[in-house]
C-alpha cells in the first residue's frame, strides 16, 4: 500500500538547550532532522512539518531527498493536521507520523508498524514498563503503582490515512500523541515492539546518547577475501609475504609471484568491491613484469585509506608442503605490517598443508587464501 510519512519538526525544542531548535542541531556529523529523514528515505512520500521561520534551514537539510515541506502550527496536533491536510489532494492508503527528535529509529521498527497496518487501522511501537513505579511529593515516595499493562510509547505511529484524518478533525485537542487521538475516535491500535535505541531527544544529555548510537549505526565494516596460486619453476628461493625464503625452486608469475601478498591485496580490493590485482595492474602490461608485489599491496592500502577505511586486520594462510613457513612467519608478519602501516598484532600469517593432496600436495606450487577487514566510521 502507498505509505506517506509525516515528520513533525515545527517545535522550538527549548528544553534541549543550545542556540538552535534541537532538530537543526548536529549529532554524529549531521543535523538531527537529516538523520530522521534518512531513516524513512526508503518510503515513497516524505513530509517535513516545519516552523515558518525554519524554511531556509529545512531546505538545506533536505537536500537530495524527495521531501515536501509543510508549515506547521503552534502545537503538535496542529502540525500533524497540517501534514494530513497536505496529503488530502492525493491521499495515501496509510500514513506514519513520527517525531523529528527520534533520529535513531531502526528500520525494523518502521517495518513492523507498516506490517501491522495490514491487519489493523492503527499501530505504534512501545516498550513495556519494567521499572517499579512510584508516586511522590516533596521529594518523598508517597505510594506505588502497578506496572502491569503499562507501556512507554514511541513513534512512528501508523494509521490508515482516512481514519486518522477523520479522527484528528473530530478531536478537541490536548492529546499526548496520535494514538490518543485515534483511540478517542474508536480506532483499534496494535502495539508492535519498540526498541531502546529509538530514544527521543528531550534534554541535553540525550544528544550524547543519540550521537553515540548514530556513530555506531553508521560504522561501515567490510570483509574481503583473496585467493591466489603460483606454480613452481626454476629458482633458488620463493618470495612469500615480502620475505625471500630459500627453496630449491622459485615461483613463476608475471610479477615476483608473491602468492601470499597477492592474496592479501585481492582481499583488500574485494572488501572495497574493486575487483582484483589484474584490474589495476593488467598482466598484459609489460611494465609490471617482475614487479615487486609491494607495489600492488601498497596501492590497495592507499585506496582503502583514500576512501576513509582503516584496515582492522588481515589474515593469510599459505598452503604448501614445502618450504616450511613457520620459521619465517615472524619476518613475514613484520614486513606485511610495515607495508600496510599496521601493528604486528593486526597481521596473521600461518600455513597448512593439503595432506599431500592436489597440486600443492604434489609440490607443484603454492596457494594462499586471505581475509581482510576494513572499518569506516
Amino acid at each position: 500500500m502507498d505509505t506517506a510519512v509525516i515528520i513533525v519538526a515545527a517545535g522550538r525544542g527549548t528544553r534541549a538547550g543550545g542556540d538552535l531548535p534541537k532538530q537543526w542541531r548536529e549529532i554524529a556529523g549531521k543535523p538531527v532532522a537529516r538523520w530522521t529523514l534518512e531513516a524513512f528515505a526508503h518510503l515513497p512520500r516524505l513530509l517535513l512539518v516545519i516552523h515558518p521561520d525554519d524554511r531556509a534551514r529545512a531546505t538545506a537539510v533536505c537536500a537530495g531527498l524527495p521531501v515536501t515541506l509543510v508549515e506547521g502550527a503552534g502545537d503538535r496536533a496542529g502540525s500533524v493536521r497540517a501534514g494530513l491536510a497536505a496529503l488530502a489532494g492525493d491521499p495515501p492508503a496509510r500514513v506514519l507520523i513520527h517525531d523529528v527528535a527520534r533520529p535513531c529509529v531502526p528500520r525494523t521498527v518502521i517495518d513492523a508498524v507498516c506490517a501491522a497496518l495490514d491487519h489493523a487501522p492503527g499501530a505504534a511501537p512501545a516498550l513495556a514498563v519494567t521499572d517499579a513505579l512510584w508516586t511522590g511529593a516533596g521529594g518523598h515516595v508517597t505510594g506505588t503503582r502497578d506496572r502491569a499493562g503499562l507501556f512507554r510509547a514511541q513513534t512512528p505511529q501508523g494509521f490508515r490515512y482516512d481514519a486518522i484524518a477523520s479522527a484528528h478533525a473530530a478531536h478537541p485537542g490536548g492529546a499526548a500523541d496520535d494514538v490518543e487521538v485515534a483511540r478517542a475516535a474508536g480506532l483499534d491500535v496494535a502495539i508492535v515492539p519498540g526498541e531502546e535505541r529509538n530514544l527521543k531527544i528531550t534534554g541535553p544529555e540525550d544528544f550524547a546518547r543519540a550521537d553515540a548510537l548514530l556513530k555506531e549505526q553508521r560504522m561501515d565494516i567490510r570483509l574481503g577475501n583473496g585467493f591466489d596460486v603460483h606454480r613452481f619453476g626454476e629458482g633458488d628461493h620463493v618470495v612469500l609475504c615480502g620475505v625471500a625464503v630459500p627453496h630449491g625452486r622459485g615461483l613463476q608469475g608475471h610479477s615476483d609471484a608473491d602468492v601470499g601478498m597477492h592474496a592479501v591485496t585481492d582481499a583488500l580490493y574485494g572488501a572495497m568491491a574493486e575487483g582484483d590485482i589484474g584490474r589495476h595492474f593488467p598482466p598484459s602490461d609489460p611494465q609490471w613484469k617482475g614487479a615487486a608485489s609491494e607495489i600492488f599491496l601498497r596501492h590497495a592500502v592507499d585506496l582503502a585509506v583514500s576512501r576513509g577505511f582503516a584496515i582492522s586486520n588481515i589474515d593469510v594462510t599459505l598452503i604448501c608442503e614445502r618450504p616450511k613457513i613457520t620459521p619465517h612467519a615472524p619476518a613475514m608478519i613484520a614486513e606485511m605490517a610495515r607495508i600496510m602501516g599496521l601493528s604486528a598484532d593486526r597481521v596473521s600469517v600461518k600455513a597448512t598443508t593439503s595432506e599431500r593432496l592436489g597440486f600443492t600436495g604434489r609440490e607443484e606450487g603454492i596457494a594462499a587464501i586471505a581475509t581482510a577487514t576494513l572499518v569506516r566510521s
